[in-house]
């Protein structure tokens, strides 16, 4: 059993905290609200301040973003600069990976999701309950993939991509990075990098606002 912090003490961070299992010793979460500190969630102590992790003598999971505001992790990322060896990775007892597929450090698998075979994840991606991402398809960095979509095979995320919960992703789609896919979205055709997406076909409905929490 290895110790862990959690980033963040939001839904995301209590859901990781539950999946954890017998592998992992979670410690708490760390949070910049400084009302928090001292505090408990989940029943889980609220050990202070993210930069604090640092110093701490634990594996690490990053545990925050949501559709408004989904390029946190990859900014909490950069801005700890931990190597990627202090970066956990969470697989639910339930999550079924297949043979040939990778997950790769600082990314959550929930309750139920299903890799099927030769399944790329790439770092610090959250995948919600229920997902299915079938053969061949690969995630990149910081992608998020909300509870019960279905990837159909040789689909493509780029980097940040958030598909909506629910959404549907036909086979060899490539959705650009830093796209979002509303909720119960049908993806038939290639999606830009930078665009919202919704609907049945999925029709662009904006460009993406990243400017008030920047990727990069």
């Amino acid at each position: 059993m290895s110790d862990l912090v959690i980033v963040g003490a939001g839904g995301f961070a209590r859901e990781t905290a539950a999946a954890a299992g017998p592998a992992w010793r979670v410690l708490g979460f760390v949070d910049d609200d400084p009302a928090l500190h001292g505090t408990t969630r989940a029943g889980l102590p609220i050990l202070g301040p993210v930069d604090s992790v640092r110093e701490m003598a634990a594996a690490v999971v990053v545990c925050v973003g949501n559709p408004r505001n989904y390029t946190a992790r990859k900014r909490i990322v950069e801005r700890l600069g931990l190597p990627a060896d202090r970066y956990a990775t969470i697989l639910h007892p339930s999550a079924s990976i297949g043979a040939g597929s990778v997950v790769g450090p600082g990314s959550v698998l929930l309750a139920g999701t299903v890799l099927t075979a030769d399944v790329t994840v790439g770092s610090h991606v959250a995948v919600m309950p229920q997902a299915v991402l079938t053969h061949d398809d690969r995630v990149g960095d910081y992608a998020t993939i909300a509870s019960g979509v279905r990837l159909g095979g040789g689909a493509v995320l780029e980097t940040g991509a958030y598909v909506g919960a629910g959404a549907l992703v036909r086979e060899g789609v490539r959705v650009g990075a830093w796209s979002l896919i509303g909720m119960g979205s049908v993806v038939l055709t290639d999606v830009p990098s930078d665009e919202i997406w919704v609907g049945s076909p999925a029709r662009k409905l904006r460009s993406a606002d990243l400017t008030a929490s920047p990727r990069s």
